[in-house]
C-alpha cells in the first residue's frame, strides 16, 4: 500500500514539474513577441 501511495506521489510531482517547464517556455515567447512588436513600433 505504501509503494502505491509513493509512486503515486512521485508522478504528481514530476507531472506538476513537467507543466511548469511548458509554462515558463510559454511566458518566455510571449516576451519575446512583445520584444519584437516593441521593436517594429520604434522602427
Amino acid at each position: 500500500m505504501q509503494h502505491t501511495i509513493k509512486i503515486l506521489l512521485l508522478m504528481v510531482l514530476a507531472s506538476s514539474l513537467l507543466s511548469g517547464c511548458n509554462t515558463a517556455r510559454g511566458v518566455g515567447e510571449d516576451i519575446k513577441s512583445l520584444g519584437h512588436a516593441i521593436s517594429r513600433a520604434a522602427s
